[in-house]
């Protein structure tokens, strides 16, 4: 079975508790919409080929922590579409969370994901200190000090240090990608750390220049967003070009950053082509 089929497998599995008797059925319905239809699911794809990379042993194991990974990612974007934060009335071409449910059914939407994350992750069969060292990468990844939820509340503070910004609102669960893949495999998370700290900003400069460079119907939600809400950015702060050269120099540096490794190709791959699909169409030619 390819990772993508393992993916979308594990997913529609995790989803399958929120469809047992005694769930609010809209409830049910607002966690489906919000993980399906797919998206690039790049968080899991790069967990899957660390775990590659590592000599996986272990499929279930990595198939859960790409799932809670995932689920963590949907439960993130459930949040940023409020009112409250981005208003967004579209993600991935489709009413958002809050637009089809309502507000309420929203927010418990985002929660209901991210325990399930780690409900997913405890179901798995595998040794105890391995599933202890998922559990830690995956909470990491999501509350303090580093975690997406503090990248969100750094949005609240008068003064934004971008790195620490970007480090945590995108760059968390990328860590989490490549950490809790060299961990579901057996292998030490932590050299494995800073290729998703370089993957993951890398991703948050690409998405800086989206959201700058392209169109509502290129990416699927609104554009305009960093100017409209004040937020900070790599093209506010580097303007267009510069933000394109660090992106380039960020994909390298992960490149450079992966450990020793015998299965190493795929995910080299990986990373090269998502620098490519992330970049607007307007801008794909000097960012190669």
């Amino acid at each position: 079975m390819d990772v993508t089929n393992r993916i979308e497998r594990a997913l529609t599995e995790a989803l399958s508790q929120a469809d047992l008797a005694g769930c609010p059925p809209r409830l049910a319905a607002a966690m489906r919409s919000a993980v399906f239809p797919r998206g690039a699911r790049v968080r899991p794809r790069l967990c899957h080929s660390v775990a590659l990379a590592c000599g996986e042993d272990n499929p279930a194991a990595t198939e859960a922590a790409g799932a809670a990974l995932e689920l963590m990612h949907c439960a993130s974007l459930v949040h940023d579409d409020l009112p409250c934060f981005d208003g967004a009335d579209i993600r991935r071409g489709r009413p958002s969370v809050h637009k089809a449910f309502g507000e309420p059914l929203a927010v418990l939407t985002g929660d209901a994901l991210i325990v399930l994350a780690f409900q997913t992750i405890a179901r798995v069969n595998c040794a105890p200190d391995r599933l202890l060292k998922l559990t830690q990468v995956v909470g990491g990844a999501v509350g303090v000090p580093l975690g997406i939820v503090a990248g969100q509340a750094w949005e609240c503070e008068s003064e934004i240090n971008l790195a620490h910004y970007h480090r945590s609102k995108t760059g968390a669960l990328f860590v989490a990608a490549t950490a809790a893949g060299a961990a579901s495999a057996g292998a030490d998370p932590e050299p494995w750390r800073l290729v998703g700290e370089k993957i993951g900003e890398a991703y948050q400069v690409a998405d800086d220049l989206r959201d700058a460079a392209a169109d509502e119907d290129e990416i699927g939600k609104p554009v305009g967003q960093d100017i409209a809400h004040d937020r900070p950015s790599a093209v506010r702060e580097m303007g267009i070009d510069g933000a394109v050269f660090y992106l380039k120099s960020l994909v390298r540096g992960a490149i450079e950053a992966m450990p020793p490794c015998a299965n190493g190709n795929e995910l080299r791959s990986l990373i090269m082509s998502e620098a490519t699909r992330l970049v607007p169409a307007k801008l794909a030619q000097s960012a190669a």
